[in-house]
């Protein structure tokens, strides 16, 4: 039998298509068959984005989620997690790993979407990355030193099999407390994703204050 959850209007902003009706299970949203073990501290929400550089659907997600997570609550812990499925998208994941080491990830991630998707930059390449990351502030030398870390490696690794524990086929995704999985396809558009993840955070706190 499906499982049913109702949204609250008040204060969750939901679209027409999220309102009019209770979400589903196995409609709206999927229950992981195994679920991941989260990564943020007692108490708190964690929400957990799987994105590519060069998805042209993670792009478009950026702005609406983005807005979504400048009202999160201090109960919910959001991250980003780049996918590894091989190539390019391994590339990336080591090239936002390595400016998250170097501090400069929330300085240029946005900027890094768009050098790929409006100037037509493929940035796949250590020489290309690091360039890019000399407008930031650190040299070239220091942002190959990161890109070829030790540090770096492991992290993608774990990204890596974070990824395969959420069953993740596809980009982008949202994944709720490490159990409830979002995709454009049961959100019914990349405008919905954030919406139906806060829906699901509620739904979180619900369960734990029973």
């Amino acid at each position: 039998m499906l499982k049913t959850l109702m949204v609250a209007l008040a204060g969750l902003g939901l679209s027409s298509l999220v309102s009019a009706a209770p979400l589903v299970e196995g409609e709206h949203y999927k229950v992981l068959d195994n679920p991941v073990e989260t990564q943020v501290e007692d108490g708190r929400i964690e929400v957990t984005e799987a994105f590519w550089y060069g998805c042209p659907h993670c792009y478009n997600l950026e702005d609406p989620l983005n807005a979504w997570v400048a009202e999160l609550p201090e109960d919910v812990a959001f991250q980003r997690m780049p996918a590894t499925m091989g190539g390019d998208w391994n590339t990336h994941a080591f090239a936002f790993y390595a400016a998250q080491q170097l501090g400069i990830g929330d300085a240029l991630h946005d900027d890094f979407f768009h050098a790929i998707h409006e100037e037509g930059r493929r940035l796949n390449t250590p020489d290309d990355i690091a360039a890019f990351f000399s407008d930031y502030g650190v040299s070239e030398e220091e942002a190959l030193a990161a890109l070829n870390s030790f540090g770096v490696k492991g992290t993608v690794n774990q990204a890596h099999a974070r990824m395969r524990q959420m069953q993740l086929m596809g980009v982008p995704a949202l994944v709720v407390d490490g159990r409830y999985l979002v995709s454009p396809s049961t959100a019914g558009s990349l405008d919905n994703m954030p919406q139906i993840a806060g829906a699901l955070v509620e739904k979180v706190r619900e369960e734990r204050a029973d």
